[in-house]
């Protein structure tokens, strides 16, 4: 664990004296979409071990963000970059984020393209090839593919214009298209023709990732990280007790083994005792 981790561990210990009162009202948590099936397991977790409750309701995170902003009521944000939570911190609604978890951004595509990291940047600017990609400002995964776009734009002078141009914006905004109730939104649109590749999260809603597409890997010159932020907010209805309780487990080595089961780079881990 970093040393800033220890001291914003310690600083919500000593500040909010945390004890093992339980809370009146569940925990609400807002948390991007891309932790659906992490978040889930965690909280699963969670109340095995301590009986408490823990409720989440998932969606981009900048839309999240509004809602917030907009008055709804929640005891933690866990979103998929840390601009949002640190815009709610400078509003005096949230404790200033930590690092809960890293991901990276990846490509998905059909098996015919035979798609690999040397090839990705040919495969993206062939005309015939369909784009799909998450809506910026509304969901961080846009913004994250736009950022790769401006780093193609480095290794092939022309390709941020043709790349911005080409991709739908299908996932993450408020009008994006409908989808089946059940059904993964990007592999639905794969299904239904719409594209060939997806640049999204390395990261998947569930342990097993749809087998018929191909995952690949951004190639250095291209790579994208994201560091996803977890506040604690001040307009939930549960005790501040029982929030900080679970962003406290949310930070620990055996919720972080969970996380990482589902494709995210974990921020701590177990270490062997001397």
């Amino acid at each position: 664990m970093t040393r800033l981790k220890g001291v914003w561990i310690a600083t919500l210990v000593a500040c909010f004296g945390l004890n093992d009162l339980r809370a009146e009202e569940p925990v609400k948590v807002l948390a991007a979409g891309s932790l659906t099936g992490a978040m889930t397991a965690v909280i699963r977790l969670y109340k095995e071990k301590t009986g408490e409750e823990v409720q989440a309701d998932f969606g981009p995170a900048g839309l999240l963000r509004e809602r917030i902003e907009g008055g709804e009521r929640a005891d933690i944000f866990a979103s998929a970059n840390m601009a949002h939570p640190r815009a709610l911190a400078g509003k005096g609604v949230a404790t200033q984020p930590v690092v809960m978890a890293r991901n990276r951004l990846c490509a998905r595509a059909r098996p015919e393209l035979k798609l690999t990291t040397g090839n990705l940047l040919d495969r993206l600017l062939d005309p015939k090839v369909g784009l799909g990609t998450s809506t910026p400002k509304a969901d961080p995964g846009g913004d994250y593919a736009w950022l790769m776009f401006a780093r193609a734009e480095k290794v092939r002078p022309g390709a941020q214009a043709i790349l911005e141009a080409k991709a739908q914006q299908l996932v993450g905004g408020r009008d994006s298209p409908p989808v089946p109730a059940g059904k993964n939104a990007m592999e639905h649109f794969f299904d239904e023709g719409k594209v060939d590749i997806s640049l999204g999260y390395c990261s998947s809603r569930v342990t097993t990732p749809d087998p018929r597409l191909a995952s690949v890997q951004l190639p250095a010159n291209l790579a994208v990280t994201a560091d996803y932020g977890l506040s604690v907010l001040s307009t939930g209805k549960a005790s501040r007790d029982a929030a900080f309780r679970f962003a406290l487990f949310v930070m620990s080595p055996e919720a972080q083994s969970v996380i990482s089961q589902y494709g995210f780079v974990p921020v701590t881990e177990s270490r062997a005792e001397p």
